[in-house]
């Protein structure tokens, strides 16, 4: 009997091999469909480490939609490979990172290398007479970089009503007298400064003074847009690998965004090595890590040491 073919089966030599069978042109577009199939299910399991939740405080930034309720109108290539519709987020990232109305500031000032002293004195008056005038605002720490950033110095502070003590205290630094003052002359000091405010990760909590009588370090990363969410999964399970030396971990809200702070505290350097290495001999680690590492953006660390009138020692 005559073969059945697709093409023309007419012509000289090399006819043979320019025609395709029918069975193939058949089974094309579920060859586009198995590799399709083999595709997603590869994309799947390349993101199923990322999909760990932060605990019950923190919701789903994403919802789909099952494949058996969308409209019939799609088209047929839609449902064979299984597509769902993605909606948007819910909630900020402060609802699903943070479980507490706490507001914080840093402040950074790079102080003018000759005027240490006076910084350090006029500074310590300015936090007695701004706690004073603004109870609910409350010093949390301060510190001298050691390493990183020459004759820089970091503070830490507390707005125990939120937003509307974060207003208020700004509120008070410009209208009152003495405080302008203060303000005028600590600017004198320094070659620059800067601020941001910020919420702490639920799964850290909120520092509370305490003498830890060591040094600390603050470690800063700037993260790719859109990567806290997954930041925070990683690190709530990450924590727990380091919690006898956690002390604060932060994220930015006002100032430079996507920003995260995490601050340790370490009898000395020798004692810093030891216990980092020890974290790698326990299993789970290196995953956080290896998790973690692709959402940087930017990172540094200071060595800092606590100043004489910070509430952490």
């Amino acid at each position: 009997m005559p073969r059945h073919t697709c093409g023309n089966s007419s012509g000289g030599r090399g006819t043979r091999e320019s025609v395709v069978p029918c069975r193939d042109k058949l089974l094309a577009p579920f060859k586009i469909v198995l590799i399709n199939k083999y595709f997603l299910y590869f994309i799947k399991s390349f993101l199923a480490p990322c999909s760990a939740s932060l605990g019950p405080q923190i919701k789903r930034a994403l919802s789909t939609t099952p494949c058996r309720q969308l409209n019939s109108s799609e088209g047929w290539l839609s449902k064979l490979l299984h597509v769902r519709k993605i909606e948007p987020g819910k909630d900020s990232h402060s609802r699903l990172l943070s479980d507490t109305e706490i507001v914080y500031e840093l402040q950074i000032h790079d102080v003018k290398p000759d005027a240490v002293q006076p910084y350090l004195r006029g500074y310590e008056s300015y936090c007695q007479l701004l706690q004073s005038k603004a109870p609910d605002c409350e010093l949390i720490g301060s510190w001298q970089v050691v390493i990183g950033d020459q004759d820089q110095y970091l503070h830490i502070w507390r707005f125990k009503q939120g937003w509307r003590s974060a207003h208020g205290s700004i509120n008070v630094c410009n209208t009152d007298a003495d405080l302008v003052k203060l303000h005028a002359d600590e600017a004198k000091h320094l070659r620059a400064r800067q601020n941001q405010y910020m919420l702490p990760f639920s799964f850290w909590g909120n520092p509370e003074p305490k003498h830890h009588g060591g040094m600390y370090e603050i470690r800063s990363y700037v993260l790719k847009p859109g990567t806290m969410i997954e930041w925070g999964n990683n690190w709530a399970r990450g924590i727990n690998f380091r919690r006898a030396n956690a002390v604060a971990g932060f994220f930015s809200q006002i100032g430079q965004l996507y920003m995260v702070h995490h601050i340790w505290t370490y009898k000395d350097l020798h004692a810093r090595k030891e216990i980092r290495e020890d974290n790698w001999r326990k299993p789970g680690w290196d995953e956080c890590v290896a998790y973690t590492v692709p959402l940087i953006r930017e990172m540094r660390s200071r060595w800092m040491r606590p100043t004489d009138f910070s509430p952490l020692k």
